[in-house]
């Protein structure tokens, strides 16, 4: 197993490009996945963003709601129109008032593929072997457990915006 790598992967059953947009539209994406991002997203750009909660799954924005009106920041890294969409940042969980600027970010890639009954989303979250030793352990659990509540949270914007 792992320490350095969390792939969660899904079918989404929604045109490719629909797909594309509820990633790469910064407004869109935080819909769904409960944050307010600053600006658009553009590879190379540094968005700030603020914790408020999905707008898809009144749980999972209960359970957002101890961390709402926290901020953080992540480098868009690239945008392939529906094919791929990355970002870089701190992972774990947000802290109010935790400074990890010195500390290396892990990469965040979304992969789009087409599949006879939609498309295959593989996020993918690598780099966890260079959080400290003191955070690692708890950004890897609390972002493995993360990512598979987003992917059904996509998956549900998806439906509810058809």
């Amino acid at each position: 197993m792992s320490t350095d790598t969390i792939q969660k992967k899904i079918i989404l059953r929604a045109p490719l490009q629909r797909v594309w947009k509820a990633l790469a539209d910064s407004q869109e994406f935080g819909a769904w996945f409960g944050m307010n991002f600053e600006r658009f997203f553009t590879p190379g750009a540094r968005v700030r963003a603020t914790i408020v909660g999905t707008e898809v799954d009144a749980e999972v924005a209960r359970a957002q709601k101890e961390y709402a009106g926290t901020h953080f920041e992540i480098t868009i890294d690239r945008m392939e129109n529906g094919r791929l969409f990355s970002f870089r940042w701190h992972p774990g969980p947000a802290e109010r008032d935790a400074d990890y600027s010195h500390e290396p970010t892990t990469l965040v890639v979304f992969t789009l593929e087409p599949v006879s009954n939609g498309v295959m989303l593989t996020v993918t979250e690598s780099g966890f072997d260079q959080i400290p030793l003191e955070r690692r352990a708890k950004a890897f659990q609390a972002n493995a457990k993360g990512w598979g509540t987003v992917v059904q949270l996509i998956e549900k914007y998806l439906v509810e915006a058809a």
